[in-house]
């Protein structure tokens, strides 16, 4: 199913990521992890696909995992940063192949120390090819916070029209911890005439370091709650788990109650949180 027909279907939903293993001794593990939340039956699962295409093959083994085992919509993630055109034809024949209808296309981070190709310098021109290749819904990121790379908000908005006017269908957050600037970046967008449906991505904090890197890679502004959060179970494992996923959780129910419907949590190959986030979900979906 195209996932542009499940948010159209006017009900909150809720949707996991599993990122495939760097190495083959990994596999096994993180397939075990994508099958347990398959069974939770989210409206979706995204695969996420490794920077220069390494993992490629996981992502298009793993989703078509998903789908076929537990019929369950999968979205491949697919990045061109670091990808030919020819390897980007590739990949989307494999998907095609394997039945998956979705795919969310992402420029990707500038490896440091990884070969970076020139067929594509921005996600809009990877849009368009994926428009051309066959009949796939795509998705797109859009960064309530501005990217990190961008000059402002406003020139990062106006790159978002144009992944939208390339043939994207709905776009999906970076992680954020103050509903608030989604509120405000919903109104600024809408503003400039991009109306597809935007996908709430929510993080879950479970430790520490986690939020560290966080930081570092998105500069992410963190809300005096949460940082009261972070400064008083920091140092326990266990409570702050707890703690993450409860302010999570709170995110997610102040969303929809405001009529943001449509919710993907980054749960980080780790069924067990996207378990205990369904379950406290369990009346309100």
């Amino acid at each position: 199913m195209k996932i542009k027909e499940i948010l159209g279907q006017g009900k909150p939903t809720l949707s996991f990521e599993i990122f495939p293993p760097k190495t083959e001794d990994k596999y096994e593990s993180v397939e075990q992890a994508a099958s347990e939340i398959a069974k939770l039956k989210p409206a979706f699962m995204s695969v996420t696909y490794g920077a220069g295409g390494g993992t490629s093959q996981y992502t298009v083994d793993i989703a078509s995992g998903v789908y076929h085992n537990y019929n369950v919509t999968a979205l491949a993630h697919l990045t061109c940063v670091s990808s030919t055109k020819e390897k980007v034809r590739q990949v989307l024949k494999e998907l095609k192949e394997a039945g998956i209808e979705n795919v969310l296309a992402l420029r990707g981070d500038i490896p440091q120390d990884g070969p970076i190709a020139t067929d594509y310098r921005y996600a809009s021109e990877l849009i368009r090819d994926i428009k051309k290749a066959g009949d796939f819904c795509i998705g797109a990121a859009c960064y309530p916070e501005g990217h990190v790379e961008s000059v402002s908000k406003t020139i990062d908005m106006d790159y978002l029209k144009q992944k939208v006017e390339a043939g994207c269908d709905f776009v999906t957050t970076q992680m954020f911890f103050d509903n608030n600037i989604l509120y405000n970046y919903l109104y600024r967008i809408r503003e400039k005439g991009v109306t597809v449906p935007v996908v709430a991505g929510i993080m879950p904090v479970t430790n520490v370091k986690q939020i560290a890197r966080i930081c570092q890679l998105s500069g992410t502004y963190l809300p005096s709650r949460f940082k009261a959060i972070l400064d008083r179970f920091g140092d326990n494992p266990a409570a702050m788990k707890q703690a993450g996923i409860a302010y999570a959780t709170e995110q997610i129910i102040d969303l929809i109650a405001n009529g943001v419907d449509a919710i993907h949590v980054y749960s980080l190959n780790k069924p067990d949180i996207a378990l205990k986030i369904k379950e406290n979900l369990s009346e309100i979906l």
